[in-house]
């Protein structure tokens, strides 16, 4: 079953999630500032680490232009915890097991794979104002070269 997909103007659904370090973040306690919102399948599988690396190298830009960047997955504290320390990730990675924030921002659902169709999270980021409104949605999207086109997307400067 898949979950409602969310728009840009729409209000960014609040959470509050433990982080890595069993820290909670919520989500509204960032208004003020810009807040760049992915999630992602399972922590340290090659895609996924690809795409928290990317995040990680492009901290600056994101940070320069006022986002805080939260990484979001099914994955235990602790496996988050082992994932940040071993690829020296640089923002949070939170943890939402019972799946509730992934259904909320529609990015839990049906996927297909080599043929075979099963339900999972939906490779998702979102791009959300200072007021908590989501500016970008972007569903799909791949691991690799996702981080560039976001950039690209929100007026970052991308290199080369």
């Amino acid at each position: 079953m898949s979950t409602q997909q969310l728009a840009a103007g729409s209000v960014a659904p609040d959470f509050t999630l433990p982080d890595q370090d069993g820290t909670p973040v919520t989500l509204s306690a960032l208004r003020g500032g810009k807040v760049i919102v992915y999630f992602y399948p399972q922590a340290m599988t090659p895609g996924c680490t690809t795409e928290a690396c990317d995040f990680r190298d492009s901290l600056a830009p994101f940070q320069s232009e006022g986002y805080t960047v939260l990484g979001i997955s099914k994955d235990e504290i602790a496996k988050l915890a082992e994932f940040r320390e071993r690829d020296h990730l640089t923002f949070p990675l939170l943890s939402d097991v019972d799946l509730a924030v992934h259904q909320a921002y529609g990015a839990w659902g049906e996927k297909s794979n080599y043929g075979k169709t099963y339900t999972g999270t939906l490779r998702s980021t979102f791009a959300i104002d200072e007021q908590g409104v989501i500016t970008l949605a972007l569903y799909n999207v791949k691991a690799t070269g996702h981080v560039q086109m976001l950039r690209r997307k929100l007026g970052l400067a991308v290199e080369g």
